[in-house]
């Protein structure tokens, strides 16, 4: 295949479809905020929508809804996944730890231990045997924000698993939107009462 024929954002197309962008990918920005328009139009074809945020410097691929009255309505490219209980919390605490931090003005990138994480969520659980059973487990809610990009390993510590460092990814803010982020917090709130 030529490169004629190649479109010149195909490369940060690409890279959309793995996963976000992010503005410290300076190649891969520049070129993004560069063919901004065309990508979106051409997404717009394919029934995807390009979200650009520079504020908090990502950008990522959605698919909106399809009508379901269309006559070829469009399959599901990106699937919907399930958060457990326990990422859906952790993401609830990481999304008000994010927010604190910008209120603070302490930079642009946040950084939290494990045992920093374990700190927030103990709050939530007055239970010890609960308490205990989650931060146990806080791997697995970890490994889930880890997997939909959410959270980015920037330390390990072989010796002391409760010193591996996280970033606290700013996409976080476009997939708990505030208004997803009250919704959450008062099915919680239900949650909490019941139990």
């Amino acid at each position: 295949m030529s490169d004629k024929n190649i479109s010149p954002f195909a490369h940060v197309f690409i890279k959309l479809m793995q996963g976000p962008v992010y503005e410290e990918d300076k190649t891969y920005w520049k070129d993004l905020l560069g063919w901004q328009t065309e990508l979106s139009k051409y997404l717009q074809q394919t029934g995807l929508q390009l979200i650009v945020s520079e504020a908090d410097g990502f950008a990522r691929i959605v698919q909106p809804d399809t009508d379901e009255t269309m006559d070829k309505p469009l399959p599901r490219l990106m699937r919907k996944t399930r958060l457990t209980y326990e990422a859906t919390l952790l993401c609830i605490v990481l999304r008000e730890a994010l927010d604190e931090f910008d209120i603070n003005g302490n930079g642009t990138r946040l950084f939290l231990t494990q045992r920093e994480i374990k700190e927030r969520l103990a709050l939530f659980f007055k239970d010890r045997h609960n308490r205990s059973k989650l931060l146990k487990d806080l791997n697995k809610p970890i490994n889930s924000l880890l997997n939909i990009g959410v959270l980015r390993v920037t330390r390990e510590d072989a010796a002391n698993k409760e010193l591996h460092q996280y970033e606290v990814k700013r996409i976080i803010k476009a997939l708990v939107n505030n208004d997803k982020l009250e919704e959450i917090k008062s099915k919680l709130k239900l949650h909490v009462h019941s139990v």
